[in-house]
């Protein structure tokens, strides 16, 4: 049975929540392998609406073993709020695994994400100040605080000590902040350290058991392709690997074992922070597509940046990610424009590219050239095949599979778990 990898296609909310829920029931394991509580998901059950930020969407699949695996911060006040408040709500929350390698935020990098924004002012990046990359990078210096470390309080202790002997020095001399204590560190960081322990565990090692055993593996990223930090729109990018290779690194599962990749992509195009975005819409237009897409962070609540469609980094993320199926959602928001214009390629300069320019510059000057495509007045919110769509529905469907050279599996019509069109099963063989 497979393993199978889930990305966002662009920079982000395009309703890889939504997918994962899709395929709940069919698959025995749902892992988030990137990120932290710096990414939201939304699902809609019937009347039922759910905004997850740390835990894996299959968390609400009855049946589902959902899993924080290494690659992930973790935030532990958030993942015990979160989990309170889905078990208020009725939700079985007690088959959730944690890597014990999986990294903490330890209070200090929430600090120092917040006012290094601020110091940065015009050249901030955008981050949602919650200590995920901060966090990132005592990972990769070394002076990282894990899951593990908290059922030895000695050496977390020393941890803590040697992270603060830097961080205090930035803190105070630098942004004239007080000083943090070791024992406020440890106090923050201990407090649920029981309540998770029966949760903590090898669980590389539980996932390649269950791909032998012939269960199958559902990966879901955080952010999006365009967002990954060696792949993305560097420098505005988050700190991790959000494509589909970070699903290997982020879990321990080797990629022979991996056997498809969907990818998410929205029938327009939202961003979220700084950066550059060709197609963005400062006008009625955009207007328009955040209001009818509801375009608003789940975390943080800011209003999204909205755009057409954009399949130049729709088959960039293709190439990327070795994308076999590709989710389309929100095909219903584009409902009732006369004409759709779909971003076929960029001109900088005068030059046109046709994929993604790998000149950082190139990309920040790239004006979108566009397709224009008849649009649709009709409801389509109650279609459930793809024949009921209205005609031009289904040419602007098509016409997007064709620029991004890869199937589309799913179009989504719908907020709602049942207000989907599916073309193929995402769970069977690619050749099918």
């Amino acid at each position: 049975m497979p393993a199978i990898v889930l990305v966002g296609a662009q920079w982000g909310d395009e309703g890889k929540g939504k997918a994962t829920d899709l395929l709940g029931s069919g698959v025995d394991y749902v892992v988030k392998f990137n990120g932290g509580n710096n990414a939201g998901h939304t699902v809609v059950i019937g009347e039922e609406k759910y905004a997850l930020h740390l835990l894996p969407s299959g968390i609400l699949s009855p049946g589902v073993t959902p899993v924080i695996a290494n690659g992930v911060v973790i935030d532990l006040g958030v993942l015990i709020e979160e989990l309170d408040g889905l078990e208020a709500r009725g939700v079985d929350t007690s088959k959730l695994r944690i890597s014990a390698n999986a990294h903490v935020i330890p209070p200090y990098n929430r600090t120092l994400d917040r006012v290094t924004e601020r110091f940065l002012g015009k050249r901030r990046i955008g981050t949602t100040g919650r200590g995920i990359g901060p966090t990132y990078a005592d990972k990769m210096n070394r002076i990282g605080i894990r899951v593990q470390d908290l059922y030895d309080t000695s050496i977390l202790q020393q941890k803590i000590e040697g992270a603060l002997e830097v961080k205090n020095q930035t803190l105070v001399k630098i942004f004239n902040r007080r000083a943090v204590g070791v024992d406020e560190v440890m106090d923050e960081l201990l407090r649920h350290a029981e309540r998770i322990r029966p949760m903590v565990g090898d669980t590389a090692l539980e996932l390649c058991a269950a791909l032998d055993e012939g269960q199958t593996v559902l990966f879901e990223a955080g952010q999006a392709t365009l967002l990954d930090v060696d792949h993305g729109t560097y420098p505005f990018v988050t700190s991790s690997n959000a494509t589909s290779g970070g699903a290997c690194t982020g879990s321990g599962v080797p990629p022979t074992r991996v056997d498809r990749v969907i990818g998410i992509f929205k029938a327009y195009t939202t961003r979220v922070g700084e950066g550059p975005f060709p197609t963005e819409l400062n006008d009625q237009s955009g207007d328009f597509l955040r209001t009818s897409g509801a375009e608003f962070g789940t975390t943080t609540g800011r209003p999204r940046r909205c755009g057409w469609a954009d399949v130049v980094i729709g088959r960039y993320a293709q190439r990327i990610n070795g994308i076999t199926d590709m989710v389309l959602t929100k095909l219903d928001v584009l409902t009732g424009l006369e004409t759709i214009p779909v971003c076929v390629a960029y001109e900088v300069q005068g030059e046109r590219f046709e994929e993604m320019p790998v000149n950082q510059s190139d990309f920040h000057h790239a004006k979108p050239v566009y397709e224009e495509l008849a649009g649709w007045s009709e409801d389509i919110t109650g279609c459930r095949t793809f024949d009921e769509l209205p005609l031009h529905a289904q040419l602007y469907v098509r016409r997007l599979e064709e620029l991004m050279k890869t199937r589309i599996s799913v179009i989504g019509v719908g907020p709602g778990r049942e207000q989907s069109i599916v073309l193929h099963d995402m769970l069977s063989s690619v050749e099918a």
